[in-house]
């Protein structure tokens, strides 16, 4: 596994197995709770994303930066993978905020969605083609459509209020994330030329 990938997958079950000793002390200071809550802090746009709900979040977040960090990482390096996976997290946060600013929500967030969804996405831009395999039901996809059809369901059930619980605009906000690095790595609009 790329050192990156595994330093991440490492701090995320690391800081889980903390959260089961210290219980709600860690939640009250690192997971992203809304601004007008009075328990923001700023730190917390990023640590928000070390913390998990339970072991199934957990599994299911560290199988996916593990299938599409590792992808990534040996194509891009640790520090381009570094840093995606950090913008991602942040205009993760950042959509959430503006949600919960939105809605009076009182609701803190948690998990490495948001980065895995920004993972995902640079996923289907730089291998569009290749087949993914949904676990239930087991339908083969390319990436692109696989992509494509997550954040239609993450918009659709985010507008309707479907599953609540879940930050769906959050995971929106780390595929816009995503998106927009992988455009401004490539000098795309609204981006200049190419970075390296």
């Amino acid at each position: 596994m790329p050192p990156m990938t595994q330093t991440l997958i490492v701090a995320n079950v690391a800081l889980f197995m903390l959260m089961q000793l210290t219980g709600d002390t860690i939640i009250g200071w690192f997971a992203l709770w809304p601004l007008g809550s009075g328990l923001f802090m700023p730190w917390q746009v990023f640590t928000y994303a070390f913390l998990h709900a339970g072991l199934a979040h957990l599994a299911f977040n560290m199988f996916g930066l593990w299938m599409f960090g590792s992808e990534l990482e040996r194509v891009w390096g640790s520090r381009r993978l570094g840093q995606f996976y950090a913008v991602s997290v942040l205009t993760a946060a950042g959509a959430q905020l503006l949600i919960t600013a939105a809605t009076g929500s009182p609701v803190p967030t948690v998990g490495a969605s948001g980065g895995l969804f920004g993972l995902l996405i640079g996923f289907a831009m730089l291998f569009p083609r290749r087949t993914i395999t949904l676990l239930l039901p087991p339908i083969p996809m390319p990436a692109w459509l696989f992509v494509t059809l997550y954040g239609a369901i993450e918009l659709t059930l985010g507008v309707t209020g479907s599953a609540s619980g879940v930050a769906h605009f959050a995971h929106l906000g780390g595929l816009f994330g995503g998106w927009m690095m992988i455009r401004y790595w490539r000098g795309q609009p609204p981006f200049g030329r190419r970075r390296r």
